[in-house]
């Protein structure tokens, strides 16, 4: 009686609206974790935690420390030289 597309009710329309329905809450998904993942990343989401922040928190030098100084610095604490050795070293290489 109604053809050949009215045989399952309405034709292909039912299972567009169920694909539009799947499209509309993956997209409101994706954004509700793409929200959160820049509030995390940008560090807002440190005023929903419990923790304070700290008052007086040494802030970073400004100029970078030298590479070669950093490294003596790591051989010293592991003790692979002295600190004569270290002293030595950081004379002759001028730092």
């Amino acid at each position: 009686m109604g053809g050949w597309g009215m045989r399952w009710g309405f034709g292909v329309l039912p299972f567009l609206g169920g694909l539009a329905m799947l499209l509309f809450w993956a997209l409101v998904i994706g954004l509700v974790v793409w929200l959160v993942v820049r509030l995390v990343r940008s560090g807002s989401f440190r005023s929903l935690q419990n923790t304070p922040p700290q008052q007086n928190a040494p802030s970073a030098p400004s100029v970078q420390a030298d590479p070669v100084l950093e490294t003596l610095r790591r051989r010293l604490a592991a003790g692979e030289i002295t600190s004569q050795e270290f002293d030595e070293l950081r004379q002759k290489l001028g730092v």
